[in-house]
Formats: structure tokens, sequence, C-alpha cells
């Protein structure tokens, strides 16, 4: 049933602020693509089971960075298979590095770029020290918000770089694009990381940049909310209040609440049936192993490898991608 607020929306609004357009073009690439296998199939089955994933969440798996990202739908569905696929890393307690995170995030999106996994990782250690061991819990919610709201942070970081050596930034043209056009900021120094902003001169300039912006930032009420107990703060400060905020984590609405993160009902019992078929499909497989012929050592062989991933704590992807039959 139509919300009253998609009833007030002229159509083309509604089209852009669900980025319809975009999954209708990347729906027609796939689909010119892999014309030929889809052909047995048909154009009408292809374009439901692409959207019937695009509404799970999964339709950004094993895809490349630049779809990843594209929509704040695709952000929120890229975490949420983040938590759900390597949930176990926190449930054993596992302190992983940048790097060891960077790989497992390139398990899901292949040309995942290790910049902003180091910056996620630098709002957890405060430092250069990228070496340093994170727990599961941390990293993600700083991953998040690094992840989610990257462009505004860009921008946040040139405003509170202007204020560090007294500028306004309200008369800054702040980078929004990579077009070039505008200038370079130096990366934030150690100084700039000690000193500190005020904090109320620091908020009054983020309301000014998500008022004069449309890609998505925080809720200012939240941003004012997660400020108000402090005089002054860093840069990195900010990045981890925000990080940390229930209210921000909840109205972005891709992962559980922090005291939440290991439970997850419908994977645990998911991965309970994936075991009881695994130990079945052993039962089955020593049985087979008695019968001669050709090829058993092969079966057998095939058999043991579809288990091990079918035991893995990865949610089973519905794939929509069409690919080309052997």
């Amino acid at each position: 049933m139509l919300s009253p607020e998609r009833l007030a929306l002229p159509d083309y609004e509604y089209l852009a602020q669900r980025h319809v357009l975009t999954y209708m073009e990347d729906a027609v690439c796939q689909l010119l693509e892999n014309r030929e296998d889809i052909s047995q199939y048909g154009i009408a089955r292809f374009f439901t089971e692409y959207f019937n994933s695009v509404c799970q969440g999964t339709h950004i798996l094993f895809r490349e960075f630049s779809f990843v990202q594209a929509t704040p739908h695709n952000r929120v569905s890229f975490l949420r298979a983040f938590w759900r696929c390597f949930r176990t890393v926190g449930k054993n307690g596992d302190l992983l590095t940048m790097k060891e995170y960077h790989c497992l995030l390139q398990l899901l999106c292949p040309d995942f770029p290790l910049e902003l996994t180091q910056k996620a990782a630098r709002i957890v250690l405060m430092d250069d020290a990228m070496d340093c061991l994170m727990s599961f819990s941390d990293f993600l919610f700083a991953f998040q918000i690094q992840f989610y709201y990257s462009e505004f942070l860009d921008s946040v970081a040139a405003i509170y770089e202007d204020l560090l050596s007294g500028k306004n930034p309200n008369t800054v043209i702040v980078p929004t694009s990579s077009s070039g056009q505008h200038r370079q900021r130096p990366a934030l120094g150690e100084a700039g990381m000690l000193e500190g902003v005020e904090a109320s001169l620091f908020y009054q300039c983020l309301e000014n940049l998500c008022d004069r912006h449309k890609y998505s930032c925080p809720p200012p009420a939240l941003v004012k909310e997660a400020l108000s107990n402090v005089q002054r703060l860093t840069f990195y400060g900010f990045l981890m209040a925000l990080s940390k905020h229930h209210g921000i984590n909840q109205a972005l609405g891709a992962l559980p609440d922090k005291g939440d993160l290991m439970h997850d009902p419908a994977m645990d019992e998911e991965l309970e049936r994936l075991v009881v078929r695994s130990k079945l499909h052993r039962t089955s497989r020593q049985h087979r192993a008695k019968e001669p012929g050709a090829f058993g050592f092969q079966r057998r062989e095939k058999q043991e490898a579809l288990e091990r991933v079918s035991s893995a704590s990865v949610p089973m992807p519905y794939h929509y991608r069409w690919e080309p039959r052997e």
C-alpha cells in the first residue's frame, strides 16, 4: 500500500529519491551482458529476480565498489551483509588488524578501496598505528559511519581544517566531487588532532553544511546531541562520538544496537539447517564412497569442498547475475 508521503511526491521526485533509474540502468546492463543465457528463462523473470534481490539487499554481493556505494540503499545493504557474514568474528572474540578487516571487505567487494578501510580504522585507533588489533564491534560501527557518510565526512574534514587555521568555513567551497576543480585539503596533522575546535562553532558550520548539500548526512539534531557534552573536540573525537551514538545508528538502520550485535536468530537458524544438511551429505557420501566408480575420488573431493562452503557463516547470496552456461 502506498504511503501518504509517496502520494504527495511528484513521480520524478519519487524516482530520484529511490534511485529507481540507477537500478533500471544496472538491470538493463546485466540483461544485455547475459542476453543469450537469459533468453531461456525470460526477461520478465529476470527483472523479477533482480528487483527481489534489491529488496532483499543481496544485490550488492560481489559487485564492484562503484555500484556498492552508488545509493544509500546499497550502502545499508553492504553494511548489513558485512555484519551478517562476519558476525562470528566478534562472537568468537577475535581481534583483527586493519588489513585483515580489509581482506574481509574484499570477500564481498573485490575492489573495495584500502583508503576507506584505513579511515575507518583510524577512528578506532586515533593514531597512525594501523597494525594494532581491533574488536569487530569497534571496527564495524566506525566503518559504518565512514562508509555511509563518506562524502559528508570529507567536507567535515575541510571545515575542521579551516576552523583550526582561523578561517571562516562558510566562505570556502567545500569539495563534493572528484572533478578536480576544488583545491585539495591537507591531511589532518597531529597538532590538529590534539588541539580541537570549539564544539558550538563546529556544530554551526555543520548545520550550514547540511543545509547547503543534498547528500546523506546524520540528522542535525542527533549531531547536536552528540556534541552537547563537550566544549572542544578533535576531528577524530567527533567521528568517534558519531560511531558510538545510539540514535545515529538507529536512524541509519543498517545495524542492530551494540548489545544485539552478536545475535541474529534468522542467520543462526539458517546455519543450523546447513549443519544438518552437511551431516546428511557426509553420511550419503560415505555410503557412495564404497561404490566403485571411475570418478569417485573427484566426486568426494568436490563434495567436501561444497560442505566447507556450506558450513561457513556467510548468508547464501540471492544471485541475480546470470552467468554464461558451461
